[in-house]
């Protein structure tokens, strides 16, 4: 018998999905845990596995097409069945919704099945512009202007494969910007989460920022000796979430969240990295970081950042954050002040590691200094409780040995 496939909820906070890539074609026999498709949620991009096995009958959610969570993403039975009964929509007799909304192809106009009041596709849009009933749906699930669009089909017609082609144009983060001129792209699920998650953060937690300079140069030194006896290379941004963990550790209160109408102290210290990807930002999570070693956390950021790249981090990965860091010095930014990552109280700003001249003992010499900026929701951390959790901090980067005690 004939099951139907759901768009699953892959994250806690997922509402839709898109479908980046199909593995599987109508036709196909599937097995349980095969490879079904590969799903765009809120926070990234997941391999979805097929519980259920047997011939795919029907896809209702095509490539680059955003459908809510439950919605008919396929169907799968026996060869030949018939799938109708499953697609009827279970509706009242005002209802002039489509009785079949998806098509697992992409066809002319005339051999679309719909009900008879409903008017051709292009009227639905304008009169002048001529699109496929496949990529009308993708782009106003997208939110693309259709009039920005040139058709490839016949006449003119916009097809799918235009929006496609349009998507591979939609790089936020290309270094080319006189190609992206004039255009309107496609938003991500990820880049929805992230405008979503940072506005609510901005605009409901009342932010402030604390300022302080590190001077390097003993980290420096202990870092370039460890590496030499360590087959781990540690990084400047290993060595500073073990010391931001550990002066967490020393002031608490940092590690708490504002959860209306009480604050939420949290029992283990689990330290977010921000790390940048293609479509936006992902910030998975190192838990439990006060208890790890430098290697530890060397070794876990890295499969992180693998993972990020590769679109293979799984909900446990970016779920229980306590505070997070965001470090863009190896981009040679020396300070900047970041938005707070609910359900957080406070970020660090990372910025690069630069000489600059400083006084010592009445002299004028030449040290390598660290910018940090601390953002702080004034709800749960007050000025006093930020400047003393950074001047600890600063100690035990200044003087490594400290983080240890």
């Amino acid at each position: 018998m004939a099951e139907i496939i759901k768009m699953p909820r892959l994250s806690d906070t997922m509402t839709d999905g898109v479908v980046a890539k199909w593995h599987k074609k109508i036709g196909d026999v599937i097995q349980e845990g095969d490879l079904l498709a590969d799903i765009e949620t809120d926070k990234a991009t997941m391999e979805f596995e097929s519980f259920q096995e047997g011939v795919l009958l029907y896809i209702g959610v095509q490539e680059n097409e955003t459908a809510q969570v439950d919605a008919i993403l396929a169907i799968v039975g026996q060869k030949g069945e018939d799938v109708d009964a499953l697609l009827q929509p279970k509706t009242t007799n005002n209802d002039t919704q489509e009785t079949i909304k998806n098509t697992p192809i992409e066809e002319p106009i005339d051999t679309i099945k719909v009900k008879e009041e409903q008017k051709p596709a292009e009227q639905l849009v304008s009169s002048r512009i001529k699109i496929s009933p496949l990529a009308k749906k993708i782009a106003t699930g997208k939110n693309i202007d259709m009039t920005t669009i040139k058709g490839s089909g016949d006449g003119g017609r916009i097809i799918k494969r235009d929006l496609d082609n349009l998507s591979k144009d939609s790089n936020l983060y290309s270094n080319h910007s006189d190609s992206l001129e004039g255009k309107k792209v496609a938003i991500s699920q990820i880049r929805k989460t992230i405008a979503n998650r940072l506005s609510e953060s901005k605009f409901s937690a009342p932010h402030f920022y604390l300022n302080i300079e590190v001077k390097m140069d003993a980290l420096i030194n202990s870092r370039k000796e460890l590496n030499e006896k360590n087959d781990i290379k540690i990084s400047f941004n290993d060595i500073v979430v073990k010391a931001v963990s550990m002066a967490i550790k020393k002031h608490p209160v940092i590690n708490s969240s504002w959860i209306d109408p009480h604050i939420q102290f949290h029992q283990n210290i689990n330290i977010g990295v921000a790390v940048s990807v293609e479509n936006g930002l992902l910030v998975p999570v190192i838990k439990n970081a006060d208890i790890k070693s430098l290697s530890a956390i060397s070794n876990e950021t890295n499969l992180f950042v693998q993972k990020a790249k590769d679109n293979k981090l799984q909900p446990a990965d970016w779920e229980g954050n306590t505070f997070t860091i965001s470090n863009l010095g190896m981009f040679g930014i020396d300070d900047f002040t970041a938005i707070i990552n609910s359900p957080d109280s406070c970020i660090l700003a990372v910025g690069a590691i630069k000489v600059r001249p400083v006084v010592e003992s009445g002299q004028i010499v030449s040290a390598n200094i660290m910018r940090l900026t601390l953002s702080c929701d004034h709800r749960v951390v007050d000025g006093v409780t930020g400047a003393q959790f950074l001047n600890t901090l600063k100690n035990m980067l200044e003087s490594p040995l400290m983080m240890f005690c």
